[in-house]
């Protein structure tokens, strides 16, 4: 941030969500290949298979498929001790399981 968007602010959690959006679409980019037609691009983003993204916990992956597009499925908590976050036990897959999307 210091240097691409030197007056944001590094607490603001919208500024994390925009450059993990953008590293995951970055990754679909690259997927693509030379055929960046919208079906093609739809299709990548369709079918990201364990990527990890720089600002997610370790453990954390995205996944995608034709029939599933919620993009982030695990957990994992945290604690502060006063000076940082701390992980807490394993990373969790949530409750939701399966089947297309609402």
């Amino acid at each position: 941030m210091d240097k691409y968007y030197p007056e944001g602010h590094k607490d603001d959690s919208s500024a994390v969500f925009g450059y993990a959006a953008a590293e995951t679409l970055t990754q679909v980019l690259r997927q693509c290949g030379d055929d960046l037609s919208r079906t093609n691009i739809m299709r990548q983003a369709a079918s990201l298979v364990n990527f990890h993204s720089s600002v997610l916990l370790p453990g954390i992956a995205i996944n995608t498929s034709a029939m599933d597009f919620r993009p982030i499925e695990q957990m994992r908590l945290v604690q502060f001790d006063g000076r940082t976050w701390m992980p807490l036990g394993r990373v969790l897959d949530t409750a939701f399981v399966g089947g297309p999307n609402p």
